[in-house]
């Protein structure tokens, strides 16, 4: 009974993931019924997959559907109030006409963002600055995409906050992680480089190559030079620059507050008591309206809700004229539309989310054992243990696009159910992170089920799946290079 489930869980991945890959099923409706299938072949009732992965995983990822409305109703506004159109050209003038040298440093700085930033807001506020400059100075929107993914994935490897589970779960320290996690950084810069070198060529742009050589190779070397001195880097001196850095960045909070504060009088008197602007109908402290949520997310740590609103109100004061009001409500009608695509997405995601990891604790407080998805798997995964690097790498490296559609490889889906699986198989702890991390590349930057994919390829009129066809031959290779340095790493 349990052989012919399993068989039965794969035919539904395969044929459902298959049918999103080749777009013959539209992905708002193969997830639902992905979610719908898996848990009753795995013998959960039908009133409790209606009642726990409907009705439950329909309102998972409420959060991030809520902030994405948000987010796009200030993306609207800074469009209707001309905002956005002034910001994209003060952007081009500002960064130059080199569309490679401009999604480089886009890269690099949505990498440094992530190393702390996370979750949908964040990169919501951070695509508001960086798309519209990207696209002044001619970059496909699709190699945008891509880029943005890219750097989001690069710095995610070295956010700091993504390593506890591997501290918590599987007993390493920080000295044991950060010297892969630095060697899987350097293989991303790598691809990227090579992903923007090759979209930018299929985009019909004639590139220097020359010249982007020596750049490249120029930040290669600075790259390697920082991680050297940061793996190298005593831990006492580590937590001694944090400590500095904490104490610069409690003088800087006062400063960033006091900051926006004055911003927002200053529009108030100017726009709303004055009522004048400048001869192009835009005050200068409306550009630093995608700017405002920003800062108060980063520097203030506040919630991501209420600091779309303190960008929405900051953004209405910055702009005010005749008829405002109007364009403000007809902003977060619009904003709601637009975005709808993808929250009715999101809504599938978190289904098939709680068909394949379970409701948990929704579950736990009816049922004694765990969900039934996870149990029938765990032996299957006990069969497939590699003994040696080479199995590991053929294994994995064949298996990496199961990282997708929340799959077995997948850290949002099954992954850590099945690291967990894998450790008490024998696996090193070290083994198993290194394959989290190689294969995670292929799930953050390439998986059609990530919010941010679906909210990115919304943003720019791009199909998601078709991110996915874009994107995959990088990250699946990256995957392979992980797993090659894991297991040198951790298998010899």
């Amino acid at each position: 009974m349990a052989s012919l489930q399993i068989i039965l869980f794969i035919a539904v991945f395969m044929i459902m993931a298959l049918s999103m890959f080749f777009r013959k099923i539209p992905a708002l409706i193969a997830l639902p019924i992905m979610a719908f299938l898996i848990p009753l072949i795995g013998g959960v009732s039908l009133t409790e997959t209606i009642e726990y992965v409907i009705g439950l995983g329909a309102v998972k990822l409420h959060t991030a559907y809520t902030v994405a409305l948000f987010g796009s109703m200030l993306s609207i506004l800074l469009q209707k109030t001309g905002v956005a159109e002034n910001f994209i050209k003060k952007g081009a003038e500002l960064a130059g006409d080199n569309p490679a040298v401009i999604g480089i440093i886009m890269l690099l700085l949505i990498t440094i963002l992530f190393t702390t930033l996370g979750g949908l807001g964040a990169i919501i506020m951070v695509a508001t600055i960086v798309l519209p400059i990207m696209s002044s100075v001619g970059i496909g929107s699709m190699t945008i995409v891509g880029i943005f993914l890219i750097g989001l994935s690069m710095g995610g490897i070295l956010n700091a906050g993504n390593w506890a589970v591997y501290v918590d779960v599987m007993g390493l320290s920080i000295n044991e992680i950060r010297p892969f996690a630095l060697t899987m950084f350097l293989l991303t810069f790598i691809a990227s480089i090579l992903y923007i070198f090759i979209q930018l060529y299929r985009d019909g742009h004639m590139l220097k190559f020359s010249r982007l050589a020596y750049i490249s190779g120029g930040l290669l070397i600075i790259c390697i030079i920082i991680m050297t001195g940061y793996n190298q880097a005593d831990e006492t001196i580590l937590v001694s620059i944090r400590q500095t850095l904490a104490e610069i960045g409690t003088v800087l909070k006062l400063l960033i507050a006091g900051l926006i504060v004055l911003l927002f009088l200053l529009s108030f008197y100017r726009k709303v008591l004055r009522r004048k602007s400048d001869p192009g109908g835009i005050y200068w402290t409306a550009y630093f309206t995608p700017l405002i949520p920003l800062l108060l997310i980063l520097i203030l740590s506040m919630n991501f809700i209420a600091a779309f609103i303190c960008g929405l109100v900051y953004g209405f004061v910055s702009t005010y004229r005749t008829g405002s009001l109007n364009t403000f409500v007809q902003s977060v009608l619009e904003g709601g539309a637009v975005v709808m695509p993808a929250v009715v997405l999101m809504l599938g995601i978190g289904m098939l989310l709680n068909a394949v990891i379970g409701p948990g604790e929704a579950w736990l407080a009816v049922h004694s054992e765990g969900w039934p998805v996870l149990n029938l798997l765990r032996p299957v995964i006990q069969a497939v243990v590699p003994e040696n690097i080479f199995s590991y790498v053929l294994i994995f490296g064949l298996a990496a696009p199961l990282a997708l559609y929340r799959g077995p490889l997948n850290v949002w889906g099954m992954g850590y159910g099945m690291a967990a699986v894998l450790l008490a198989s024998g696996m090193s702890a070290g083994a198993v992170m290194g394959l989290l991390l190689a294969v995670g590349q292929v799930q953050g930057i390439s998986d059609p089920t990530n919010t941010h994919n679906v909210w990115l390829a919304n943003e720019m009129r791009q199909d998601v799946q078709k991110v996915l066809w874009n994107t995959l031959p990088y990250t699946w290779m990256l995957a392979v290079a992980g797993l090659i340095a894991a297991g040198l790493f951790f298998m010899l």
